[in-house]
């Protein structure tokens, strides 16, 4: 196998060096000497500074500390995308304790599950959330302290000087959960130095981000890609984000964009689908967007196509996980492929392995791991998921991908997916990747399901284009255009029309909801 760089050559490579005693928190807090007065975080119904937003995160961490906590203990932060979320994750990170970024999506039992796993011993809530927090809710875990974001919030006479607490930077800083696609989420655990490492990697090589601009991020800051987006990024560049609470619909969104005029956008490829078909046709002033970005899910051609189309600009893809942080590969405006997640972003290093276990040449399906400094250390409470994904600082992310000789690289699905359908095996994902090429095909999603008899047969849940007439020939022309495009045995056998997809709060594809929806 080829020789890697290590953690440390590729945090020289970026010049990436801080100092033994680091707190994340320091983002923020680095700000103040000449930013206190600039804005900092636009909300749906106020703007704050970064002043403001360093007192509030300042009375959150004292708050905390005074009622008992002390420093490695966890803090569930239930809040939606508000300008409290990022102080409460600066304060408590700054008083040494540990924020735990959960799905406000999250069903009563699962919330239970996070409170339990992590043995937090406080919570802080967004108030439509309250009632999750019950005491009836926590009763028989640790947490004993549960603060409710109300407008005159219980920490609103706490002291605004909150020292820094002693954190080493590679000391625990702040968990987010896994999707847990298959079984229990798993706590991601991160260190104080992984978000500024982000900044100096991804962030400078791509966003080239100054004081003057303003980040949108639509996915949620639970969320490791929306968390750099409306927290990390912005804060180390001294520049502002738009922060916009509940389920983000296009209306909304490109009223936000009017109102606050944000400089770069992120998004995922089912977002900008919705957004270009939005009002089609009608008027939309994106005029302060310079950058789009897209990750978490492929950007397929024909969604790009038609954002250029309409907005007269390009979407960049790229791909990260929660366990590396964010985007280890991406595409650049000026250097990328359709279709591509792109390259290896300065400060990390890839690797694709075959099934025999050598390094894949340009062209040769190999499984991804990847190395960088901002890498989760481990699974909270599960060595066996550690041990199996993390090792010698790579994460080993399950995906199969092929690299081209100029270095880009195109997913071809999880190692885990293949199945046997017909006695030939078949991806899943290539027939959904086809089916979406089709011209009367909005999106779709194709997974392997099991017949009575224990066999496997494919199944496509598919939106059409709307206006599309739904008939039994138009089920046989996407099973043709699948087979033509592919090989003959890979089609889906059954395919069921739907209205929409189910998604999940990061506006992905809910498969294990889709897998659950019947003709």
């Amino acid at each position: 196998m080829s020789t890697y760089p290590t953690l440390e050559d590729l945090a020289r490579s970026v010049g990436f060096d801080l100092p033994e005693f680091y707190n994340a928190s320091r983002l923020l807090w680095d700000n103040l000497p000449v930013r206190a007065d600039r804005p900092a975080i636009y909300g749906d119904d106020d703007t704050w500074t970064y002043g403001v937003l360093a007192d509030e995160a300042a009375r959150i961490g004292n708050a905390l500390l005074n009622a008992g906590l002390r420093p490695g203990d966890r803090v569930l932060l239930f809040l939606d995308d508000e300008p409290v979320y990022p102080a409460a994750i600066m304060g408590t990170m700054r008083a040494g304790l540990v924020p735990m970024l959960i799905n406000t999506l999250s069903t009563p039992d699962l919330v239970r599950f996070y409170l339990v796993d992590s043995g937090a011993r406080a919570a802080i809530v967004s108030t439509p959330h309250k009632d999750l927090f019950s005491s009836e809710s926590v009763a028989g875990t640790d947490c004993d302290t549960v603060l409710i974001a109300t407008q005159m919030a219980p920490w609103h006479a706490e002291s605004t000087d909150l020292p820094e607490a002693a954190t080493r930077r590679d000391d625990m800083a702040f968990w987010m959960y896994s999707s847990g696609s298959t079984g229990r989420p798993k706590g991601v655990v991160h260190r104080h130095h992984d978000p500024a490492y982000t900044a100096s990697t991804y962030a400078t090589h791509l966003l080239g981000l100054t004081e003057d601009d303003i980040c949108f991020s639509v996915p949620k800051i639970f969320f490791a890609y929306g968390f750099g987006n409306s927290v990390t990024f912005p804060f180390a560049a001294g520049a502002s984000a738009v922060l916009m609470s509940g389920r983000p619909d296009p209306e909304a969104i490109f009223r936000r964009i009017g109102r606050d005029r944000p400089s770069v956008f992120f998004g995922l490829p089912t977002l900008y689908t919705a957004l270009a078909r939005h009002g089609e046709g009608g008027a939309v002033d994106l005029s302060s967007v310079r950058l789009c970005i897209s990750a978490a899910e492929i950007l397929s051609v024909d969604i790009a196509d038609a954002w250029r189309a309409r907005f007269g600009m390009s979407i960049v893809e790229g791909l990260g996980s929660t366990e590396a942080l964010h985007i280890y590969l991406t595409n650049t405006e000026t250097n990328k492929k359709p279709g591509s997640a792109g390259r290896v972003v300065p400060g990390y290093a890839v690797r694709l392995t075959t099934p025999d276990g050598h390094d894949a040449r340009d062209g040769e399906e190999g499984i991804m791991s990847v190395r960088g400094l901002s890498n989760a250390t481990q699974y909270w409470n599960r060595p066996d998921k550690t041990e199996e994904t993390m090792s010698g600082g790579w994460i080993e992310t399950g995906d199969r991908f092929v690299r081209d000789p100029d270095g880009f690289h195109f997913f071809r699905g999880r190692a885990d997916d293949l199945v046997k359908v017909s006695g030939q095996w078949v991806y899943p994902l290539e027939i959904e990747l086809a089916l979406n090429e089709h011209p009367l095909v909005h999106e779709s999603c194709v997974l392997a399901v099991p017949l009575p008899d224990q066999r496997m047969t494919i199944k496509a849940w598919v939106v059409p284009v709307a206006g599309t007439q739904i008939t039994n020939d138009l089920v046989a022309e996407l099973q043709a255009h699948t087979k033509t495009g592919l090989l003959p045995h890979k089609y889906p056998r059954e395919v069921l029309f739907l209205d929409a997809l189910p998604k999940t709060g990061t506006g992905k594809i809910d498969r294990q909801a889709v897998s659950r929806v019947e003709a």
